[in-house]
């Protein structure tokens, strides 16, 4: 993909670390919530870490392109994104809007994945 691609977009490093969470379906998401996901198995939650940093968690880092926002009809957008990170070996955890895909990466990974999504023809803000 180049910077031509029309596939290309322009992402920001979300500030802030981020846990994701999967908690029985009776339960109520815990506050400061970023994203949210209700399953017949329960509830999937991603939150902000605030505070001290939780012990045996990992811990994620965002990045999002709603800033400059895409249509639901455009397809291979979040392939767009998906394929390079697959390439580095950067797991991910996508939670999608309306607008545009919030994709989290393990923090010890996240800078591998700024290279390969600018290396792929996206912008990347910190």
């Amino acid at each position: 993909m180049t910077a031509a691609d029309s596939r290309a977009q322009r992402l920001r490093l979300v500030p802030g670390r981020f846990v994701v969470e999967h908690l029985p379906a009776a339960v109520a998401p815990p506050s400061g919530w970023i994203a949210q996901v209700r399953a017949p198995e329960g509830l999937t939650v991603v939150r902000e870490v605030v505070g001290p940093e939780p012990a045996g968690v990992d811990l994620w880092r965002a990045l999002y392109g709603g800033d400059s926002a895409h249509g639901l009809d455009l397809p291979g957008m979040l392939a767009a994104l998906l394929e390079p990170l697959a390439a580095a070996a950067v797991p991910v955890f996508v939670a999608s809007t309306y607008h545009a895909d919030l994709v989290l990466v393990p923090e010890p990974a996240a800078e591998r994945a700024v290279e390969a999504l600018r290396a792929a023809g996206h912008t990347v803000d910190r």
